[in-house]
């Protein structure tokens, strides 16, 4: 019989890790605090690194309209001249599998299929919603919800996003405090159909290449200021992200946040129809954007971190939801043949295994992320300390560098090898 397993939070790193473990052999609870099972936010890329985890879990990229994206271009975002370009129409002959653009309400729904339906003898995933855990014990192994029930388990999940109940029971609560950036991310989706049966932005349609766009003028004295530009849902959503320095928000009459003023002011000297497309969004958000220095631990008796919960990432170079992915595929992986009659010093070893797998690797992007992508040089001796030179590994200094070690890895290859060592 496998573990008995507790995963807080029903998010995307959640229910991947729940699928992983489930498809591993054991009996998996997520603990949910929302009383819906629901994602919110815009679209996310989905590199190969992290569809490679999804595809053997049966995830359905036609299901999630995930929108496969052929270049990535660096763009003079005044003049909308390409100064950079990655063509990925390779990218599955070169990296494995193809990179794509996701909506994360749609990703969120296949993998709650995958965990909720019957496969097999597999038992599935048990969702409980409404649940918010309030503490918990990494030594004994349990949650307590805020009813007042407690919970036991083999082993505890920390799934549970940048402000985790679960990380203070594992690295103290002394060192959880997120560090603001100083930055917010701006974003709106908008119906292809608006820009397709609008004159006004024919020239600008025919321009957009049939991938994604960084914008960015490269004579703002903010440099981490940029937008980000790529379509999704089967490309009739174009999904826009606008990083910028943060700054009060402008009310407007009706008592609320004026966001669409505020990024307009802010993208100010940005291309004529790029503002055009801003002025005609709906429903623009914001959000702070914060991070954590890498942890140097993520596991502590029986609770283990992942995703946002072990190492919260700023949008630059779009890893965060595929490190997660990592994280929650290599747990699966490296857990599978563990039993509840394993002894606890089988768990620990396996759970040492992960982190040897997952540290370094994620600990280098979450540094990269820093920076928005072109800008890799400026933080190169920083990312130095974890690069993985046992492996030959070095440090990503370029663009194209930064893209083939995200996309290259394949971490379920890299957890066998690991396991292999052990052996």
């Amino acid at each position: 019989m496998g573990l008995n397993i507790i995963v807080v939070g029903a998010g995307l790193a959640g229910l991947t890790a729940a699928i992983s473990l489930r498809q591993a052999g054991h009996e998996v609870r997520i603990f949910e605090k929302s009383k819906f099972a629901a994602e919110v936010g815009a679209a996310l890329g989905l590199t190969p690194n992290g569809a490679q985890v999804l595809k053997p879990l049966g995830f359905s990229f036609e299901r999630a309209r995930a929108r496969s994206i052929r270049i990535w271009d660096i763009t003079d975002g005044v003049s909308l001249t390409v100064l950079n370009s990655m063509d990925l129409t390779e990218s599955a002959k070169k990296f494995g599998l193809e990179t794509f653009a996701v909506h994360r309400v749609d990703m969120h729904n296949e993998l709650l299929r995958l965990a909720l339906e019957p496969e097999g003898d597999l038992k599935p995933v048990e969702l409980k919603l409404s649940s918010r855990v309030v503490d918990g014990s990494a030594e004994e192994g349990w949650i307590q919800l805020e009813d007042g029930s407690k919970h036991f388990a083999d082993l505890i999940v920390g799934a549970d996003g940048i402000h985790s109940v679960i990380k203070p029971m594992v690295i103290g609560k002394d060192a959880v405090k997120p560090k603001s950036t100083g930055l917010s991310a701006f974003r709106f989706l908008v119906p292809t159909e608006r820009l397709t049966s609008n004159p006004e932005f024919d020239a600008l349609m025919k321009w957009k290449s049939p991938g994604a766009s960084t914008l960015a003028d490269p004579k703002d004295p903010c440099p981490e200021r940029h937008m980000m530009w790529y379509e999704c849902q089967d490309g009739h959503v174009q999904n826009f992200v606008g990083v910028h320095p943060s700054c009060p928000i402008p009310i407007s009459e009706d008592g609320t946040q004026d966001f669409k003023s505020a990024m307009l002011e802010d993208f100010s000297t940005y291309h004529p129809d790029i503002k055009k497309v801003i002025s005609i969004a709906d429903n623009v958000s914001c959000w702070p954007l914060n991070i954590h220095d890498p942890l140097k631990t993520w596991t502590k008796g029986k609770m283990v971190l992942i995703g946002d919960a072990a190492h919260p990432m700023l949008p630059f170079g779009g890893q965060g939801a595929n490190q997660a992915i990592e994280d929650a595929g290599a747990l699966g992986y490296l857990l599978t043949g563990i039993s509840s009659t394993s002894t606890p010093d089988e768990l620990a070893s396996r759970l040492a295994a992960f982190e040897k797998v997952r540290i370094k690797r994620a600990s280098l992007i979450q540094t990269l992320s820093k920076v928005r992508v072109g800008k890799e040089k400026e933080i190169e001796d920083e990312v130095k300390q974890f690069v993985d030179e046992e492996a030959g590994g070095k440090a990503p200094s370029t663009f194209a560098e930064r893209t083939a070690h995200a996309f290259s890895h394949n971490v379920l290859k890299e957890s066998g090898r690991v396991l292999e060592g052990m052996a």
